[in-house]
């Protein structure tokens, strides 16, 4: 995929702004990039005091200007070396003469106030745009984030993203899932949808874990060879079934680069293609009567229910149940498992949960600006999910391998 040019952020002057610029280039001798962020750097540490210093009135219950006959009173200042954003600083904390002063701005054993990298991180991950993010550090912090900022903050996870991607995977997986959501990104300032394909796999503790995640363009046995083989070179020998939705070419790529895997039709993809055009009043008996294809005991049950199924709807639905023939031999790899795993196959369970999370991105943007946005939003939104993910999703499994 070409990479896409960074969206250039422009900054909207006002008077105000300028007023503040003029007066950066009067009070520094600002020649260089790195001297803005030394400016920046002293006036955050100013601004600090500032407001350590209205900290320390309300505790007192007076001003510096004003006198009191309270007991207490100031006491100087304490220097204190914290980490921001712009590197590590020195600042001014104010101390009262009794020591019962407790600031709230950088609170009295903190020595990193860069959190809010984090909680950017924390917003982007639940499907926030960087608009509603830099309006919401606008509201609580009061000072205005511009959706560049926005977007060099999160852009500090792309090396995380990367050894996340070529991190060494377990060697044999008796389950691996591939399906996909689709999505709109902009490209060169045209609109397109791009699929992204999620690689979930059961582990022999049948643990779920996303395994990675992959932006498509175009599909082709080539590419998914690809894929499969990226699994390989980080330590992948050996996979019971995948299962997948009729994808361009994942069957011989399968064959290639695991000639021992079984390839399996995803069921419940398989069902809804069957009862789209089904009319509301016959959907549940007609889904009933499929159930009894993918449940049956063995493969030779299967068939059976197979022509008994075929029979009864082809009268209302001639062609519905071509697609079980055509692509019996995608869907009978079922009959092979146990019925644990069987059922984990079937229910897809484990897939659809963390779609919902996926999709949740849907609702929240319309369009990413770029396949890099959506591929941080998606790794973010993938460990929101697997925080969750503390239970087995299938037992039984080691034993099926063995």
């Amino acid at each position: 995929m070409a990479r896409e040019k960074k969206p250039v952020h422009r900054v909207q002057m006002t008077d105000g702004k300028r007023n503040i610029i003029r007066q950066l280039l009067e009070e520094y001798d600002i020649e260089s990039a790195l001297d803005i962020q030394e400016a920046l750097k002293d006036l955050l540490g100013g601004t600090i005091k500032e407001m350590m210093d209205t900290e320390m009135d309300d505790h007192l219950g007076y001003s510096k200007s004003e006198r009191s006959d309270n007991d207490d009173y100031r006491n100087g200042y304490k220097l204190k070396q914290i980490n921001s954003s712009y590197g590590s600083m020195k600042i001014d904390v104010p101390e009262d003469r009794k020591s019962t002063f407790e600031p709230q701005v950088v609170k009295r054993r903190q020595k990193d106030i860069s959190e809010i990298d984090q909680k950017i991180i924390s917003m982007y991950a639940k499907g926030m745009t960087t608009r509603q993010i830099s309006d919401t550090i606008n509201d609580i912090y009061g000072f205005e984030a511009s959706e560049g900022f926005i977007s060099d903050v999160t852009d500090k996870i792309i090396p995380q993203i990367e050894d996340w991607q070529n991190r060494p995977l377990s060697e044999v997986y008796p389950v691996l899932y591939i399906d996909s959501i689709h999505y709109s990104v902009r490209y060169n300032g045209v609109i397109r949808k791009l699929a992204a394909y999620v690689v979930l796999g059961i582990n022999l503790d049948g643990r779920k874990e996303v395994l990675t995640i992959e932006i498509v363009g175009d599909e082709s046995s080539k590419y998914w060879l690809s894929v499969l083989n990226g699994l390989k070179n980080r330590g992948v020998n050996d996979v019971l079934l995948i299962c997948a939705d009729g994808l361009t070419g994942i069957k011989e790529a399968i064959l290639t680069a695991f000639p021992k895997t079984e390839y399996q039709r995803c069921i419940v993809h398989q069902v809804r293609n069957t009862l789209k055009y089904v009319s509301d009043k016959e959907r549940k008996p007609f889904a009933t009567d499929l159930k009894t294809i993918y449940q049956a005991p063995t493969e030779e049950k299967a068939l059976e229910a197979l022509a008994r199924v075929t029979e009864r709807w082809s009268e209302k639905y001639p062609n519905f149940m071509r697609s079980w023939s055509q692509n019996w031999d995608a869907i009978s790899p079922i009959f092979k498992f146990s019925s644990d795993v069987r059922k984990v196959i079937y229910t897809t369970n484990a897939i659809e949960s963390l779609n919902a999370t996926y999709r949740k991105l849907n609702r929240q943007r319309s369009v990413f600006p770029s396949d890099k946005a959506l591929l941080k939003a998606l790794y973010l939104s993938t460990f929101e999910a697997t925080k969750k993910w503390s239970m087995p999703s299938v037992t039984g499994v080691r034993s099926t391998v063995n």
